[in-house]
Formats: C-alpha cells, sequence, structure tokens
C-alpha cells in the first residue's frame, strides 16, 4: 500500500464497472446510448462519495490488451473514433481512484478486488456501471456471496435494453436482496 492508501480505510467502496468502453461490439451502440444519462449519474455520485473518503475504484475489461493501464484504457475509450468517448471524458479516472483490470465479467473473478477491499476495511459496495445485466449483475453475485452489503443505485446502470436492465434489477433485489434505490436517496448503510 503507498502511504497515502492508509487514509482510504473506509467501510463503503464505490465500484465503477466497464464504464470506460468503446462500445464496438454488435449491441454497442444501443448499450452506449442508455449508458450516456448513467454516465452523468455515476459522476455525480462518484463526486459526492469522494467528499465522504469513499475509495473509487474502477473495474475494466482489458480489451484483450494484458499489458495496458489505466491510461492506456482510458485514452483507447476517450478517442474521438470510440463510441465511448464522451462518457469516458466524464468518467476520467482520477489519480488517486484505483483501477484493476478484469479478465471476465465478474470485477471478482482473477483479480486483487478481494484483497484491496479487505486492506481498505470495506463492508458495503455500491455497484455502477455497465452491462447491468452482465458485469454488474455477475459482480453483484459475487460480492453477495462473499457476504457483502451491496447497494446498486439503479439509476447508475445500464444494459442493451430497458427490459434487461429491469430484469436485472428484480432479479438483484428479489433473489440476492440487494438495494435498487435511486442514487439521489440515501445510501441504504
Amino acid at each position: 500500500m503507498k502511504p497515502n492508501d492508509v487514509s482510504r480505510r473506509h467501510s463503503t467502496a464505490l465500484l465503477i464497472i466497464d464504464m470506460l468502453n468503446t462500445f464496438d461490439f454488435p449491441e454497442g451502440k444501443d448499450l452506449a446510448r442508455y449508458t450516456w444519462p448513467v454516465a452523468q449519474k455515476v459522476k455525480a455520485l462518484k463526486q459526492k462519495l469522494k467528499k465522504k473518503k469513499v475509495p473509487v475504484i474502477y473495474l475494466n475489461d482489458n480489451f484483450g490488451q494484458w499489458r495496458s493501464d489505466s491510461k492506456e484504457v482510458y485514452l483507447n475509450c476517450a478517442h474521438d473514433a470510440s463510441l465511448g468517448s464522451e462518457i469516458a471524458k466524464i468518467l476520467k479516472p482520477e489519480d488517486d481512484d484505483y483501477f484493476i483490470l478484469k479478465p471476465r465479467h465478474s470485477g471478482f473473478y482473477c483479480t486483487n478486488l478481494d484483497i484491496l477491499l479487505e486492506d481498505f476495511g470495506v463492508k458495503n459496495l455500491i455497484l455502477t456501471g455497465v452491462a447491468g445485466n452482465i458485469c454488474v449483475f455477475f459482480t453483484a453475485n459475487d460480492a453477495h456471496m462473499r457476504g457483502f452489503k451491496i447497494w446498486v443505485p439503479k439509476d447508475c446502470i445500464a444494459s442493451n435494453t430497458k427490459k434487461d436492465n429491469d430484469f436485472t434489477l428484480d432479479q438483484m433485489s428479489q433473489v440476492l436482496g440487494i438495494k435498487t434505490s435511486v442514487s439521489t436517496r440515501p445510501i441504504p448503510f
């Protein structure tokens, strides 16, 4: 841990999942359209939580580039030719944010997320990002299985369709017991 990381001990962490994205896949245009308003909400939530010293952790696909880092992923996604350029610019990681590349859907699978959360003393997770019905859902499931209290602000995730997003939020709420109120409501833990 860096010396300034000790001050990041907090019972809660914000996870931003796959929001740095080029959206260059078959359903990418639809997902990008749904993600644009979500990015604004995630940014506002991030700013509010950073004032409370809540650590912010970006969990992101590596796009098959195993040697990439946060700056390289950001530059690739923020490039003018990328469908996700404006979204990436809204949610550009700051120097005091954390960044973890993930090889699969869940942010826990084959990453150092468990150790980072343990070092910070995190018991509560706030999950945001895309795709809600895939990467956010799998990360939520793995967090649930690890005993975390979880909040998924329903206006801070997007899926390829509204129907998929609504179904996923219902599943998280009913099956996993996850709180899914809007991001402007008080944090439920």
